[in-house]
Formats: C-alpha cells, structure tokens, sequence
C-alpha cells in the first residue's frame, strides 16, 4: 500500500494541471514517503485530458482517470477515492486556490497528533459582499435544519486516513456533498487555517445553476428535518385557523360581523402558497427516491492511464 494518494478532481483547469504537479511533487519529495497523484478528468470540455496523459505516461507516481461523461466534482472526488492505495489520502481542487504545500502539513498533524481526518479553513476568501452574504444566510439555514456545525469557509483540501476512506466510499449517495459526508461520518478531527490563494489561471467551473444545484443538495437532501418542519408549521396553521374561526363566530353572534372578503381572500392566499411549497419539498424527496431506488452507479470511468514502474 502507498503511503500517501493526492486525488485531485480536474475540470477546465488544462492551463493549471502543469504547475499542480510540479508544486505537489515539490511539496511531498521532501517527506520521503512513497506517493501517488491520482487526477480525475470530470470530462473537462478544454485539453485537460491530454495534459493529464502527458504527466501520466512520464510520471509513474501520476495516475490518470477519466470519467465517461461529467458527474460533477462531488462524483469525480468519490472516483478518485476509490482509485486512491494510500494509508492516507488527501484531496485537492485543481486550481490551486488551496496550495498544495500544506498537505505535508496536513500529513504531519494527522500522523503525529492521532487524527482520522484534518480539514483546511480559509481565514480569509475572495468573494464579493453580495455572495458572503448569501452565502452566510445559507448556511445558517442548511445548518439549522440539518444539525451541522460546517460552514462554507472549509475548503476541499483535506488529508483522510485508510479508515475514513473506506467509511466514505460506503455512503452510496446519489446526492454527495464531500464536506457534509466527512461531518456526518464523524471520526477524530482537526483543523489548520490558511489563507486562499488567487486561482492560477481561467474561472470557476461552476455556474449559478450549478451552485444552486449543490445548494439545494446540501439544503433538502441530507435530511429529513426539512419535512418534519412542514408538518409542524401545518398544525400551526391549523390552530391558527381553529382560533380565527372562533373569532369570526363570536363577531357573528354578537352581532359585530367583520368584513370578511380581504381577510379570507388573504388566508386562501397564505394558505394556498404554504400547501404549494409544502407539495413541491414533498415532490422534490419522492424524486430524489425514485433517483436513488433505482441504484445507478455514482461515476463512469472511461478510461485510466498510468505508467508501471
């Protein structure tokens, strides 16, 4: 068994795969520990997958994969994994926002100190006022139905041991999301912090739609609490409705009737809009079952490379 896997999932990032591995095999030639680089075209749509060959057929310690289509980063991260022979892996975003010269860091708290698992925090992320605000609202939310304690500042980088690996690879959700899944699987934990790092080169491969897909992800489909929610704000609304209906009774009958068209025209509407976004959350689960029920594998590997010897 190796001692140490990098798995980096590779999307749009032909212009960055060069200088990621010349900068892992500088940080880890120092650690004298055998290793290897396993990187996982997510069917990059730009020369990725040649780069990746390149490095595979004159590197032996790179190994190459490419995916049968694009699954996403959550996906391509889990084939990875699944590729990875090391005692410990570490996982890493391509575009070198999270340097690779903390993984030795990483390695050394996680062997020295008796940690499963050591995540990266950024201390400080390059975003707009608008996103962190966003995003801060999100996560509150997320982790207030969901009962997690993650926030967004954890980055992709990581160091896992053989044991977590193995304990990820068994969670066979179709909806993943890497961080959520390393929190709920628990283990002995620890964090470093670090500063993000300008991207090396072009932009981030995910789009509105793709970051409201992971949110949502995070958000609806890793519990079940949102439901349970539902249910109680559903008897509210009926006590609610007992009350108000016992008032309306009594100004009938004591000959003070209220007007009433706003007032039921306003409860039909607050009514109706809560029975139609309580109908939709209740859709959205029953088609993430029919989706999981039906068992179809997490990622398709197309093809690999990598040089013997």
């Amino acid at each position: 068994m190796t001692e140490l896997s990098v798995v980096v999932p590779v999307y749009g990032c032909a212009a960055c795969v060069e200088a990621l591995h010349a900068r892992i095999r500088a940080a880890l030639d120092p650690l004298q520990r055998d290793y290897e680089i396993v990187l996982v075209d997510d069917r990059s749509p730009d020369a990725s997958w040649p780069a990746l060959v390149a490095l595979a057929d004159t590197d032996p310690r790179v190994k190459a994969v490419r995916l049968s289509r694009n699954f996403g980063q959550q996906a391509a991260i889990t084939a990875g994994l699944s590729r990875a022979r090391g005692r410990w892996v570490a996982v890493l975003d391509c575009d070198l926002q999270d340097p690779p010269e903390l993984i030795p860091e990483l390695y050394r708290m996680a062997t020295e100190g008796g940690y499963d698992l050591v995540l990266a925090k950024r201390s400080s992320r390059r975003r707009s006022p608008i996103r962190r605000a966003l995003t801060s609202a999100y996560v509150c939310l997320r982790n207030a139905i969901a009962g997690s304690t993650l926030d967004t500042d954890y980055a992709t980088l990581s160091i896992l041991s053989r044991k977590v690996v193995d304990a990820f690879l068994a969670v066979r959700d179709q909806d993943r999301h890497y961080m959520l899944i390393l929190d709920w699987l628990g283990f002995r934990r620890t964090a470093i912090e670090f500063a993000q790092q300008p991207r090396h080169a072009g932009k981030s491969a995910y789009t509105p739609a793709g970051l409201l897909r992971l949110a949502m992800a995070g958000f609806f489909f890793q519990t079940t609490n949102l439901l349970n929610l539902i249910v109680y704000a559903g008897f509210a609304l009926a006590a609610a409705g007992a009350m108000l209906a016992g008032f309306f009774l009594y100004s009938y009958f004591t000959e003070h009737p209220l007007p009433g068209f706003t007032s039921v025209i306003v409860a039909l509407l607050f009514v109706g809009g809560f029975l139609a976004i309580a109908l939709g959350v209740t859709g959205l689960y029953v088609g993430k079952i029919f989706t999981q029920v039906k068992n179809r594998p997490l990622f398709v590997i197309d093809e690999t490379r990598e040089r013997s010897g």
